[in-house]
């Protein structure tokens, strides 16, 4: 009975320590994100001469073009670092789990 089996998952303490885990670490990420993006955005707002300001002097590439870069890169790299944990620890975790699961639901 798949319900029978979906209970014992819930029921291991892993599992809730996983979901914590999880849950903390996509908020921590989704935070340094929406605080980088709301900084640049921000800053366009309220300050945009810091982007408009060459970066050599008399040349036409401002301050903005690799902020703006540093930003999108930025959000591209935390995907593939939450990617990274979520294959090596995230995924060993739930597999130990269903593992767990299946031999109490095989006795």
């Amino acid at each position: 009975n798949m319900q029978h089996f979906y209970r014992r998952i819930y029921a291991d303490p892993n599992f809730h320590e996983l979901e914590r885990k999880r849950s903390r670490f996509s908020w921590l990420l989704a935070s340094i994100v929406m605080l980088i993006y709301f900084s640049f955005i921000l800053v366009i707002a309220f300050a945009p001469e810091l982007f408009a300001t060459p970066i050599i002097e008399g040349k036409t590439i401002t301050w903005g073009i690799p902020v703006g870069l540093f930003v999108i890169l930025l959000s591209f790299l935390l995907t593939g670092v939450y990617v990274y944990r979520a294959n090596k620890e995230f995924d060993q975790i739930t597999k130990d789990i269903v593992d767990r699961a299946r031999k109490l639901d095989d006795a």
